[in-house]
């Protein structure tokens, strides 16, 4: 934004404003070097801090790993002794310092917050607080496109990104006056009480889910109008609902698999017809593709054409994708490493999704013990589920759908907050939008 302000004509630019080498700002905002904003910048301990650590120790030692944008996750920091903290003054941290990131992901930034008054760090930039400046406007700015921007100009190295702090002390910032900065940083910080928010209560939501999930796909707990007068059995996996049965997927529905259609006959792809692979599979409903083939491609390779509803279940992907499902919401094809499992009448599928989820871990344990560890047809087909009568399954589906939708919506005002917070910053952190 700040290049295409620069590019404006002296006659374009708007009432109260001058041109700058950070681009067009407000008449009585300042343009000023890192270390003319702050009288003091160096560097935290440069040696392997190892050799401090103590585990009697209650001094933190933070380090670049423990530092995500104005946040300190300290409490898994080691520690060193207070004698050691005496010993090393120049890494030494005060409540309203700022520490950067220098290695690893380097221009992240927080503020020390009080409780953190008198630890050390190894290894960061640290920015002194001095009266003349607000520590939480700059560290909005240096997280900000702003900073962050100048920062990748000077970072070196490949395997982990790194800078020297003596490119940073001359990276330039808008500088408004005092009393804005405090105001700009009230308005963002208010922004980041209610992120915060939304994070906890997602995280609340998502574990009462869990709780309920426990309760209801085990039978632990019976939703009204279901299991009056029933007792309970012994089966292998434990006590469960005498009313309820366990039985093997591949007795109750149809594990099949798709295909990939030849990648050297451009008349295979780029059609109409959706075509998910196992990167699509999350825990989610899925709507639409990444990839799309021709009726040739199905026609004349392993894909098969699913109907909504069917359960995909990944067989082998990359990282944690093994085990994970989803359901489809269109009519689709799949490719080898997805698992299509549908069922009768008598079985929700929506039920049997939920019931994969809460089985997780446990279907990862089933997979073959090869070079690489993978499902395939026979052991999908040998996951046992726990089923009530359909009616049941519904019921408990929908409870767990709802919670599915509430958590959804949770999430989607979150990003939502967080690109209004990053357009905020936008505006106030370049002048565009006063505070005053």
């Amino acid at each position: 934004m700040t290049n295409e302000q620069s590019t404006i004509d002296n006659n374009q630019l708007p009432k109260g404003c001058k041109h700058t080498e950070v681009g067009v700002i407000p008449e009585d905002w300042e343009v000023k070097r890192l270390k003319q904003i702050s009288p003091s910048q160096s560097v935290g301990l440069v040696i392997n801090p190892s050799s401090y650590f103590d585990n009697e120790g209650s001094v933190p030692m933070l380090v670049g790993s423990q530092i995500s944008e104005n946040h300190i996750n300290w409490e898994l920091a080691n520690r060193i002794s207070s004698v050691s903290n005496e010993l090393l003054p120049a890494s030494r941290l005060t409540a309203g310092d700022l520490v950067t990131v220098r290695v690893g992901n380097p221009g992240v930034t927080a503020v020390v917050p009080p409780e953190l008054d008198g630890c050390n760090c190894a290894s960061m930039m640290i920015v002194r607080q001095y009266s003349s400046f607000s520590s939480l406007w700059l560290c909005y700015v240096m997280n900000s496109r702003i900073g962050r921007s100048q920062v990748e100009h000077v970072q070196y190295g490949t395997a982990q990104k790194q800078f020297n702090i003596s490119d940073a002390i001359d990276f330039t910032y808008p500088v408004p006056p005092l009393p804005e900065q405090r105001s700009i940083a009230q308005a963002l910080s208010d922004v980041d009480a209610l992120i915060t928010a939304l994070d906890k209560a997602i995280a609340k939501k998502r574990a009462i889910k869990t709780a309920t999930m426990q309760q209801l796909l085990t039978g632990k707990k019976r939703l009204p109008g279901f299991g009056e007068g029933k007792g309970d059995r012994q089966t292998e996996i434990g006590v469960i609902p005498e009313d309820w049965n366990l039985r093997n997927i591949g007795d109750i529905g149809s594990v099949s698999s798709g295909g990939t259609p030849s990648r050297t006959n451009p008349k295979y792809w780029n059609g109409s017809i959706p075509w998910v692979t196992t990167t699509q599979i999350d825990f989610n409903i899925i709507n639409n593709a990444e990839q799309f083939i021709t009726t040739d491609g199905l026609k004349y390779s392993a894909a098969k054409l699913f109907p909504p509803g069917t359960l995909l279940m990944a067989m082998y992907g990359q990282g944690k994708t093994r085990g994970k499902v989803a359901i489809l919401d269109v009519e689709a094809s799949t490719n080898q490493a997805c698992a299509a499992i549908t069922f009768g009448r008598d079985v929700c599928q929506s039920y049997v999704f939920h019931y994969l989820i809460f089985q997780y871990e446990a279907i990862r344990n089933l997979s073959n013990t090869g070079n690489q560890e993978n499902l395939n047809g026979l052991i999908i087909k040998s996951i046992q589920i726990l089923l009530a009568n359909v009616e049941e399954q519904q019921a408990i589906a929908t409870v767990l759908s709802d919670m599915d939708a509430e958590i959804a919506a949770l999430e989607t005002r979150l990003a939502k907050t967080q690109s209004i917070k990053q357009g905020m910053m936008q505006e106030l952190l370049t002048g565009r939008t006063r505070l005053v």
